[in-house]
């Protein structure tokens, strides 16, 4: 009963079969392969427009090289205080962009996980453009799905870059469940991204069916110009490069990472309602992708552990803390491409 994270399912079997298929073949070094170009295609045609991209190996490579492919000297950078950027990154972000500021933004009420323009529009007034003792207003990054496993709507995303650009930001989307929110939203990937002002995007397929596959995305070409030294200079320029956008081939191929993400999104909405239907816990929140948070006390978070049940505790966000007992806590449950309804059976069956 896996629901510690998506990390860890494996790879789906036809994500294992395109790397046993690229093994067996000679393929051009640093990008240079038949791979890489079928798969960048393949990419533009998700969304519907010429698209550079550049693939990488980790999460946390995609999103610090995309924030620092846009950076300037005292790059400030807008984030929710949640953000994986700011706080799971081990401080990559900075180190990639020379020193950059991450400035955490509030979410209004009832918006976990998600930015609230208003608070956006406050942050960003505290570095005037013409105050040299200050940094240098450069991005904002939304992540979609959010760290509490809400999704931006479209209209949230166009409202929000929209205050971006206005001051001259670029939109980053960290998309390490982009496939989850996609699903979740029953839109379309342009629509999510440039259709909605985003600039780039940091696509995320290992979570969802690949063994290590992820891409930076510029929707304008033009924005790219650094990322081919950058990626060098932050060691993400695999001579094998094949190896990954052989994953991605596969990944895109008969739609199957929409079909992985329906999965893991059903899946969890089967454990929401289960959860909902137990007296010994509760939602925290409205589940909209994989991700489902319960409280429940430590005891009977220690009951399901014992039982072979995996998944965190989650630190309670700011402004929750009079909604829960002493002995309670928020846990975070994952649902992925491999949870089996087996394995909600049994958890539901727990509860």
């Amino acid at each position: 009963m896996i629901f510690a994270s998506d990390n860890w399912a494996g790879a789906h079997p036809a994500i294992a079969a395109s790397l046993s298929t690229a093994a067996g073949a000679y393929h051009a070094p640093y990008g240079g392969s038949d791979v890489d170009d079928r798969a960048a295609a393949a990419l533009s045609a998700l969304f519907e427009r010429d698209v550079a991209v550049f693939f990488v190996a980790t999460g946390t490579a995609a999103n610090s090289l995309a924030l620092a492919s846009v950076a300037r000297p005292a790059s400030v950078m807008f984030c929710h205080n949640e953000a994986h950027v700011i706080h799971h990154e081990g401080g990559a972000v900075e180190l990639q962009t020379g020193g950059g500021k991450l400035v955490p933004v509030g979410g209004g009420p009832g918006g976990h996980g998600k930015i609230d323009p208003d608070a956006l529009r406050l942050a960003m007034t505290l570095f005037p453009d013409d105050d040299v003792h200050v940094g240098e207003k450069t991005a904002l990054s939304l992540t979609q799905a959010t760290e509490a496993g809400t999704v931006y709507s479209l209209e949230e995303i166009r409202a929000l870059s929209a205050i971006a650009a206005a001051a001259g930001l670029k939109t980053h989307m960290d998309g390490a469940r982009f496939s989850n929110a996609v699903a979740a939203l029953g839109c379309t990937p342009a629509e999510m991204t440039w259709k909605a002002g985003v600039d780039i995007l940091s696509l995320g397929g290992t979570k969802n069916g690949c063994w290590c596959a992820e891409a930076v995305i510029f929707f304008n070409p033009a924005d790219a110009r650094a990322m081919p030294r950058l990626r060098k200079r932050g060691a993400n320029l695999f001579s094998k490069s094949a190896f990954v956008a052989a994953q991605f081939e596969a990944w895109l191929q008969n739609d199957l990472w929409i079909e992985l993400a329906r999965h893991a999104n059903a899946m969890a909405r089967k454990l929401t309602e289960a959860a909902q239907m137990s007296a010994q816990t509760r939602i925290a929140w409205p589940t909209q992708g994989n991700q489902i948070f319960l409280i429940m006390t430590d005891e009977k978070a220690e009951a399901l552990r014992q039982a072979g049940a995996r998944f965190y505790d989650w630190e309670t966000p700011r402004g929750m803390e009079g909604e829960l007992a002493s002995n309670e806590k928020i846990r975070r449950f994952i649902a992925s491409f491999a949870t089996r309804e087996e394995d909600v059976a049994a958890i539901a069956a727990l509860l």
